[in-house]
């Protein structure tokens, strides 16, 4: 009898520490909201919030700090490295999960999760000695276009090599969830395995693929150091192949001068704080979706 109730309450008090550090991870969430908008509401007490978005006057030296071209330069960079990124990752997800034998799909999977875990700073060095100079030497000139190569376009390049992993992995997963009646069905009815990939298994594998490309638009619009790396650090936006800013290179750039004035060290946190802002936005817009699709198609 004692030594059930001592096993009943070890496990009550399992439970219990379970919920503490469940609780404090989720707590997690909600402090570094607070703490950002407590270190940014110097700057936000000083400036309109509309004058801080969308003025282009960077000039921290006489306390202006316009984060337009940051702003604009970051969807920039997202997007073109989404476009690049999304139908190679759809195209490859589709490779691995329905035409590859199980060995070559252990090698590939191998390889990509070894991808995923490479620091940013090693794409950085990559993209500085291969795609710099590509840009540059041969992209730039075929296309008319002066260029240094340190510009939007090579950081929307680097970008996009960075989310392959996150899309390819999430997207084979979907693939793979899909029961073999799926596959089989459209097989049976006289329908190739292009169309049943077509008709069915991207239909049916939809939220988790449009899931998996709203997390790797979060990972690219949040990423630091190896755009920092390559995109020129100049305020301004005239084209894709010229020197730009992103909101987290500003801050990686401008880190440590500014950080010892109260006024401009609030003005990089209120960046960081928008960051913070737009990746939650696209994290719950990607719950959002996967959920809709999954009541729409009853998956």
């Amino acid at each position: 009898m004692e030594l059930l109730k001592f096993r009943q309450l070890k496990e009550k008090i399992s439970s219990r520490a379970m919920l503490a550090m469940t609780g404090f991870a989720s707590a997690l969430f909600i402090l570094i909201f607070l703490l950002l908008l407590s270190k940014s509401s110097l700057v936000i007490s000083k400036y309109s919030i509309t004058d801080l978005l969308f003025s282009s006057n960077w000039d921290p030296e006489r306390y202006n700090f316009g984060f337009y071209p940051a702003i604009v330069g970051t969807f920039y960079v997202t997007l073109i490295s989404m476009a690049i990124a999304v139908p190679i990752s759809l195209l490859s997800a589709i490779y691995i999960s329905e035409y590859s034998s199980p060995n070559v799909r252990k090698y590939f999977s191998s390889f990509i999760d070894v991808l995923a875990g490479i620091p940013s700073v090693v794409f950085g060095i990559c993209a500085v000695i291969v795609f710099v100079p590509f840009v540059s030497d041969y992209l730039g000139p075929w296309l008319g276009v002066e260029t240094t190569g340190m510009c939007i376009f090579t950081a929307g390049l680097i970008l996009a090599v960075m989310v392959f992993p996150i899309i390819i992995s999430l997207s084979v997963e979907s693939l793979r969830a899909l029961p073999i009646e799926l596959r089989e069905a459209p097989l049976s009815m006289g329908a190739t395995k292009w169309e049943s990939i077509k008709h069915v298994l991207l239909k049916a594998a939809g939220p988790g693929i449009i899931s998996s490309v709203l997390l790797g638009f979060g990972r690219a619009f949040g990423e630091t150091m190896a755009v920092a790396m390559v995109i020129g650090g100049k305020n301004q936006i005239t084209s894709m192949f010229s020197a730009g800013q992103t909101m987290p290179s500003v801050i990686i750039s401008s880190f440590g001068e500014m950080m010892s004035v109260p006024m401009e060290q609030s003005a990089l946190v209120f960046v960081a704080l928008v960051l913070f802002i737009m990746v939650t936005i696209f994290n719950t817009l990607a719950r959002v979706i996967n959920g809709r699709l999954k009541e729409r198609w009853k998956i």
